[in-house]
């Protein structure tokens, strides 16, 4: 079986080890952006180039006699990949363009679930231009909003009130800055809570959760500085978090059971691949962050690192329709992921630094991302740069393994010792207890 990734960071270096497992031993092809030896090292074939043009991911994947795709990043998807790829008639992990607007428009999402009445959605109002934003802005008060560009921005299209915005004149020239690029945006109330991430694969009609995770996504100890694409994360053994509750995550996998449903009533296709709800524990009830439709990064690297099936066969009952539960078991471990990203990280990054990971123990839980080889040398080429996965019995003994582990890696890097410590995680216990015991 030929099966082709797209994307070449530390989360299709995941799915290609996920794959690599499999008993029935598929060969890995790859379109990436950049030459990631950790996936070249599984592949038949590796290109390297713009994987959102369709038509020449299409072209391989034809010459290569691809039997299966599995898209990584989400803008592949917003550029309609996986419609192509089934029109040439090949099954592909990742849903079609329509349904893939759960992750690539803020505004579409909000309204299907205004409009099939799911619960957990913020007060929320879309904006074409500027009338009426300071109106809203007052009404949500001033530390009360979250505004987001509409459409995908490489991660920067958010910003909270009190962690990145400090004035209404702040959050004004924001919205300034979003229609200057031709976007609409979305002003929405702010949640107060714990954030956790909630995956399942589906195949049109069938979802199978996957272990809640916790991503870190300040770049600094102890959620100090700015936004990230996410500075690690980490799951419990029992596959809940330590400030969840069992209803917390029913109500979270019943709200992502309702989002497929709503889109398949809504276009008439079946959504195959990957949702991935972010959800706010609060006071009374879990609330909507966002959807993605594919595997986050860093959450791909906890889940997929303990996945006792076979990810060929998941894969392969996803395209067919024919998912059950049964098919998906995880193991009973706990994981911590950190990440080493480059001195000066998100803002202003080193780039093009040579980087050295030969003093890794455990390769099978190196996963690398933001990196390019040349001349059989690794560089860190100005995003996150590789990650590694701690997986013991507890969260605090994966922690340790982590930690040890990335200390290893060599260069002008720097990483969140916080993430997965106990310290870190009774503050969430503490401030989860604090919420719920409020009396309004």
């Amino acid at each position: 079986m030929n099966i082709l990734i797209i994307g070449s960071g530390a989360r299709e270096h995941a799915l290609a080890k996920a794959l690599r497992r499999s008993n029935q031993q598929p060969k890995i092809f790859c379109c990436g952006t950049s030459n990631n030896p950790g996936i070249q090292a599984f592949s038949q074939e590796y290109w390297k180039g713009d994987i959102c043009h369709v038509q020449t991911i299409l072209a391989k994947a034809k010459d290569w006699q691809i039997d299966l795709a599995i898209i990584g990043p989400e803008a592949p998807l917003e550029k309609g990949l996986a419609d192509a790829l089934w029109n040439q008639g090949i099954p592909t992990i990742g849903p079609k363009q329509k349904l893939a607007q759960i992750e690539t428009s803020k505004a579409f999402t909000r309204d299907l679930l205004t409009l099939y009445h799911i619960p957990g959605s913020p007060i929320y109002r879309i904006f074409h231009d500027l009338s009426n934003v300071q109106e809203f802005l007052q009404q949500l008060g001033e530390n009360g909003y979250v505004i987001k560009a509409n459409g995908l921005m490489g991660g920067k299209g958010v910003k909270v009130a009190g962690d990145h915005l400090h004035s209404f004149a702040e959050a004004y020239q924001f919205c300034e800055e979003i229609i200057k690029t031709g976007q609409s945006f979305v002003i929405e109330e702010k949640l107060i809570g714990q954030e956790f991430s909630l995956l399942c694969f589906c195949d049109g009609k069938t979802l199978v959760t996957m272990p809640a995770v916790q991503d870190h996504k300040r770049a600094f100890i102890n959620d100090e500085g700015p936004n990230t694409g996410g500075m690690g994360s980490y799951s419990d053994a029992n596959h809940s978090l330590p400030f969840l509750t069992e209803n917390d995550l029913l109500e979270a996998q019943n709200i992502n059971e309702a989002v497929i449903k709503a889109l398949q009533t809504e276009f008439g296709e079946k959504y195959i691949g990957i949702l991935y709800g972010s959800f706010m524990a609060t006071k009374t009830r879990v609330r909507v962050i966002e959807f993605n439709a594919r595997f986050g990064d860093p959450e791909a690297m906890n889940i997929l690192s303990i996945l006792e099936s076979d990810f060929v066969e998941i894969c392969t009952a996803m395209v067919a329709g024919k998912l059950s539960k049964d098919q998906v078991q995880f193991s009973p471990l706990a994981t911590v992921c950190k990440y080493a990203v480059p001195n000066g990280y998100p803002d202003q990054p080193v780039k093009n630094v040579e980087i050295d990971i030969s003093s890794i123990q455990n390769p099978e839980q190196l996963y690398l991302a933001a990196v390019d080889e040349c001349d059989g040398k690794l560089y860190a080429t100005g995003s996150r740069t590789a990650a590694v996965v701690g997986i013991a019995q507890s969260i605090f003994a994966a922690e340790k393994m982590a930690e040890a582990e990335i200390q290893r890696i060599h260069g002008p890097l720097f990483h969140r010792e916080d993430i997965g410590t106990e310290p870190l995680i009774q503050r969430r216990i503490n401030h989860m207890e604090e919420i719920r015991q409020c009396v309004v």
